[in-house]
């Protein structure tokens, strides 16, 4: 049996979250076409019949400007250490870059076996797909290159059988039934969030947070689920954009992540949300302790 870590890393919008709820087999981490959408560290565990394999999700390699893009460097760098196997996911479709150029070096000396994800593939002709991957062994020697399409599945399988290949042998780290060390109430926020990134303004996504106030389990088995979350803005202008005309925006957010929540915790929920604003929310350590899961 073989069992371990692999920490994927990369640039925003490489598809990071994507691989990794299809390595998983459920969506454990938000999706959205807006950079630096994962934030914090996100583990899902997929066990096989050769093994089990603990995959962890990180923030995009960016550029920080606030205290809350520190602490997402700083979760990325800490995922790189102490596993087993390191996964660069890189979007093949988008040309190469000093981005590109900085991952490689944050990568270079990593000890551990580095398999490089070439991710949506699906939007690369094929013709082309060889001489980016002969450049890319120039950069370093990669224990293994790997195209995929984390969209579609696309040689997903091959992917999974190679980062196998390079962990130890040991007994599983976690049950076999076991999926995430995600506290439910990081998914409320986090379903929540995705709504507002995939109904807003292109502004928004980086000044915005979801704080789940109260979680109230249901009293019975099938019962209902009452969560009151608030949305956090940066900026009074910002709040009535959430809200929309008439409330309509907010209803929009909410009634979506209902249907998603009550999908994944399968029972009825009550979702109450409100919008808050708080100026330089990114800046508030407390606040950030909440949303990197850091006991208050």
């Amino acid at each position: 049996m073989k069992a371990g870590l692999v920490s994927l890393v990369g640039l925003p919008n490489a598809g990071k979250s994507t691989l990794l709820n299809r390595l998983v087999g459920t969506k454990l981490a938000i999706v959205s076409d807006k950079p630096q959408t994962t934030r914090t560290r996100i583990l899902g565990v997929r066990t096989y019949p050769e093994g089990q394999v603990v995959y962890v999700d990180t923030p995009g390699i960016h550029r920080p400007t606030h205290r809350m893009n520190v602490r997402m460097l700083d979760t990325a760098r800490d995922a790189m250490r102490d596993v087993d196997v390191v996964g660069v996911v890189l979007d093949v479709s988008q040309k190469p870059g000093g981005g590109q150029q900085h991952l490689f070096e944050m990568v270079r000396h990593v000890p551990t076996p580095v398999v490089l994800v070439l991710n949506k593939v699906d939007l690369v002709a094929k013709m082309k797909l060889l001489p980016i991957i002969d450049r890319l062994r120039q950069e370093r020697e990669f224990a293994d290159i790997v195209p995929v399409s984390a969209l579609s599945g696309h040689n997903v399988e091959r992917l999974e059988q190679v980062f196998l290949s390079h962990l130890p042998e040991g007994e599983p780290l976690y049950p076999a039934d076991y999926l995430t060390d995600q506290p439910e109430r990081v998914f409320v926020a986090e379903i929540v969030r995705e709504q507002v990134l995939q109904h807003t303004h292109a502004e928004l996504p980086f000044s915005t947070a979801v704080i789940v106030d109260k979680f109230e389990e249901p009293e019975r088995e099938k019962g209902l689920m009452r969560l009151y979350c608030s949305i956090l803005v940066e900026r009074e202008s910002q709040k009535p954009i959430i809200i929309g005309r008439h409330g309509e925006m907010i209803k929009t957010i909410g009634t979506a992540a209902r249907e998603q929540l009550e999908r994944f915790f399968d029972t009825k929920v009550f979702l109450d949300l409100h919008v808050k604003v708080k100026s330089a929310w990114r800046e508030d350590e407390r606040i950030l302790d909440e949303l990197f899961n850091k006991p208050l």
